[in-house]
């Protein structure tokens, strides 16, 4: 019997009634890839500290370094990144000359010996860029830093835009991951959302991007998507996994339309219910358990000694901008319009306006338009809500040796937490744990721990 003729048993029922009734379905919170999430950055992070946190970095860090590719040769109705159409390679080829520029302005203020421990280029379409262009920008970030030995570079990469001669530019610069975006291969479901991309093609640039020894592959796939059934996401996964991807990242469609204005697009009133979407989620995540990929945070799967797999088992998981990460480099710096850079001291975002950007950086300045300077309680609160994430628990030895706080205060808030949750967690002096039944609640319990206003941050549904 195929999995979505499988009658729910009484027991899940019992449970979706049970997260239900502690706000599942209702509730509105951030995906905590940053904290404090973006809506609270301000103005109180200028150019000037950026700088001076670039020139605290330590000599002969392994930092890590974002670029910024914003746009698309067609938007996509479903994405909220910060992205413009473009028809032409003009404005790309311009934007090109101010990254280069932008990468001068930061290589006068790192200090010595610094290396790249991840180079990541996002966007946006960074493969729109010609094969000339991609080599030309690879050769201005290795002048500013080059990669340490273990590094990984990876390119978010459009089936629909590449071909040979920029995966040979990719493979040369040192490219040895690959990022794809799935979302679904249903065609009815990428007519709705503005996004057609066959399994034909996605497959022959699978294929491509292997025979040049890129054996690392990540994929995106979203749940909660219009038009969404069980039966069609039980194909698009089972099609995604004859691609053996490394890594699958099981994203939440979030309509956002009053952030995206793209978004209006689709028909809300195909959209999946909340209880839908649960019932979608957990039709992927057995199927990616089936075929052997391990489960990690709330929304990826690895398979086996994939670095991220690897991480978790050593309790090294992180969680920054991508998503979950297995990179322990202090430092992420982000380069081009709306990159948001991460330091021991805070966060700093660049101007979200490429003119803008692009107007600061022609003057020989950063582009930092806010931030946020982190506080101890920020670090604090932080550190618990990133361990939830990536670990569902919180070990009380690490948090009060590396924090200032007691063992017995320390307890009297997984308690308060746990009280919130109808006794559901496992709280004790040791560490606070969401069991396995509990987990599609984390970033809800996350939120308990979240010392700021959310009344003026609209965010995406809880599940």
């Amino acid at each position: 019997m195929p999995i979505w003729a499988v009658a729910p048993s009484s027991t899940n029922m019992n449970n979706q009634q049970q997260l239900a009734s502690l706000g599942l379905f209702d509730a509105k919170v951030p995906r905590y890839t940053s904290y404090p999430t973006a809506p609270h950055f301000s103005n109180d992070v200028d150019s000037g500290k950026f700088g001076r946190w670039i020139t605290a970095i330590p000599q002969g860090s392994e930092i890590s370094l974002y670029l910024h590719v914003p746009f698309c040769s067609r938007l996509c109705w479903f994405c909220a990144c910060r992205t413009q159409g473009t028809t032409s390679i003009e404005p790309v080829q311009a934007y090109l000359e101010t990254l280069k520029q932008e990468l001068r302005i930061l290589k006068k203020s790192l200090p010595a010996d610094v290396s790249l421990s991840r180079l990541h280029w996002g966007g946006g379409t960074p493969t729109l860029m010609s094969a000339e262009m991609m080599t030309d920008l690879a050769s201005a970030v290795f002048e500013v830093a080059p990669l340490s030995e273990t590094a990984e570079f990876s390119v978010e990469i459009d089936p629909n835009e590449i071909d040979d001669a920029r995966l040979d530019a990719l493979a040369a610069a040192g490219m040895n991951r690959a990022s794809i975006g799935i979302q679904d291969f249903n065609e009815e479901i990428q007519k709705t959302i503005g996004r057609l991309q066959s399994y034909e093609v996605t497959k022959n640039a699978i294929e491509k991007i292997r025979d040049r020894g890129i054996n690392s592959l990540n994929a995106d796939i979203l749940y909660g998507l219009p038009n969404q059934s069980n039966e069609r996401i039980t194909e698009s996964v089972q099609k995604l996994l004859s691609l053996s991807p490394d890594r699958v990242a099981l994203y939440g469609y979030a309509h956002v339309p009053w952030m995206a204005r793209r978004q209006s697009m689709i028909p809300s009133d195909q959209l999946p219910t909340p209880q839908e979407r649960l019932e979608l989620f957990e039709t992927a995540r057995k199927l990616f358990a089936w075929d052997g990929y391990a489960e990690i945070g709330i929304d990826h799967f690895a398979l086996k000694g994939d670095g991220l797999e690897s991480a978790q088992e050593a309790g090294k998981l992180r969680r920054n901008f991508q998503g979950y990460t297995d990179d322990q480099a202090n430092v992420l710096i982000g380069v081009g319009a709306s990159s948001i850079s991460r330091f021991p001291q805070g966060y700093a975002q660049n101007d979200a306006s490429t003119s803008k950007h692009t107007s600061a950086v022609r003057k020989g300045q950063f582009s930092t338009a806010r931030g946020h300077s982190f506080s101890e309680d920020d670090l604090l609160r932080g550190r618990i809500i990133e361990a939830l994430m990536c670990d569902f628990k919180v070990s009380t030895a690490e948090i009060t040796r590396d924090f200032d706080i007691s063992t017995a205060k320390l307890r009297a808030c997984f308690d308060a937490v746990n009280n919130a949750f109808n006794g559901l967690l496992i709280a004790s002096d040791e560490m606070l744990f969401i069991p396995e039944a509990v987990r599609p609640l984390t970033r809800i319990i996350a939120r308990h721990f979240d010392a700021y206003d959310m009344s003026a941050a609209q965010h995406s549904s809880a599940i």
